[in-house]
């Protein structure tokens, strides 16, 4: 991402609620002239676990993983060690943050937030005089 992206990964991200670490998705930022589509990779994450928050210009992604070993099994290796997912950003004053609109499907969530009116391209007619 660029500095004059919509989107900034926020101070606030390396602070995770206090007393639990966090494991940080991977996100891609996809910006084109009428908003911008997040995509977040969150395996683990059932639907009802996931919860996102925007808050003034902040955008928060929590998920929490819900992976349990069968039972009478137990884990003897483990490369995911932490349960909670999340990421937070900073949204700028050119995207809509009452218009965004969440998809989850596959361990993957689809962000689409929309720039606000004034900040989208629009095309200028030229009259004949």
């Amino acid at each position: 991402m660029s500095d004059n992206s919509a989107l900034r990964q926020s101070p606030q991200a390396d602070t995770p609620p206090r007393g639990a670490e966090t494991l940080l998705p991977p996100v891609d930022v996809i910006e084109d002239g009428a908003g911008i589509t997040l995509y977040a990779d969150l395996p683990g994450v059932p639907k009802d676990r996931l919860h996102l928050h925007v808050e003034a210009d902040t955008l928060t992604i929590e998920g929490e993983i819900a992976l349990a070993a069968p039972e009478g099994l137990e884990s003897i290796h483990s490369e995911v060690g932490l349960p909670l997912y999340r990421r937070v950003f900073t949204l700028s004053k050119e995207l809509d943050a009452d218009r965004v609109a969440a998809e989850f499907s596959q361990g993957v969530l689809t962000l689409r937030i929309p720039k606000v009116e004034h900040a989208q391209p629009r095309r200028i007619a030229i009259q004949v005089g």
